[in-house]
């Protein structure tokens, strides 16, 4: 079985434009994140796909692959789809790698490689709630699943909704979990989600993998206990995580 990463990587951001090129004491966001990924034992190749060709241009110039996307993608999806047409050999599955998380552990795109087969339409991982934040934010996807491991539904609430308890004891309840942004795409089933129309829950959520429910797909999903990975939306974000760099390297 072939695997390929994909990490999507847009030079336009509302909140942080241009943060694929920020520095991290000497290194880039998307150099960081393209030297974690390669640290995995199950991908066949690695490649960013980008709308830029600054970004295009550094990629080559540390020795990464890349390619030029469209600009108009309406989601990263739309973005590896266009990334796996352009290569030159075939791959089974295609793996959706954040750009913006330059912790990302290599262990989980292990993980979720492990996981899955050529009956395996699509993947994804999740991991056990411990906190009342967590479990009540709207940033947080919570996910349920069926006995048999499969997605059931996604939603920025907290599902399922405990009747016959206060939602402060939530959590002592019963199980919650929240999705971890790493997506397996079996590459016929990445053409044809990409050719789906938005859908109502969807739109109701903003969760695209809802879309993929609604049409009849089904997402494998796979438990990780891995610490999550910081993913830099904002020039904040971005001091938090050179804090935790300098820490690393003080104490190497």
């Amino acid at each position: 079985m072939k695997i390929i990463g994909i990490i999507p990587a847009r030079f336009a951001s509302s909140r942080f434009p241009g943060k694929p090129l920020v520095d991290m004491l000497g290194q880039t966001m998307i150099e960081r994140v393209y030297y974690q990924v390669k640290k995995s034992k199950r991908l066949h190749k690695i490649v960013v796909a980008t709308d830029d060709q600054r970004i295009f241009d550094h990629i080559v110039s540390f020795g990464g692959n890349a390619v030029i996307t469209r600009e108009d993608h309406p989601s990263g999806t739309d973005r590896c789809f266009e990334a796996l047409q352009k290569q030159n050999e075939k791959f089974d599955f295609a793996i959706n790698i954040q750009g913006d998380e330059p912790f990302i552990d290599p262990a989980q795109i292990d993980l979720l490689c492990a996981s899955i087969t050529m009956q395996t339409e699509l993947a994804t991982l999740i991991q056990k709630i411990a906190t009342r934040e967590q479990l009540h934010s709207a940033g947080e996807a919570k996910v349920v699943v069926n006995h048999q491991g499969d997605a059931i539904y996604f939603s920025r609430s907290p599902i399922p909704f405990v009747q016959k308890a206060e939602p402060k004891d939530w959590l002592n309840q019963t199980t919650f979990y929240r999705h971890v942004g790493l997506y397996a795409y079996r590459s016929d089933i990445l053409e044809k989600i990409t050719k789906l129309a938005p859908s109502l829950l969807e739109k109701a959520e903003s969760l695209e993998q809802l879309r993929w429910i609604e049409n009849g797909f089904k997402i494998k999903t796979v438990e990780t206990e891995m610490e999550e990975s910081i993913c830099i939306d904002t020039p904040e974000d971005l001091q938090r995580a050179l804090v935790i760099l300098r820490q690393q390297e003080t104490g190497r």
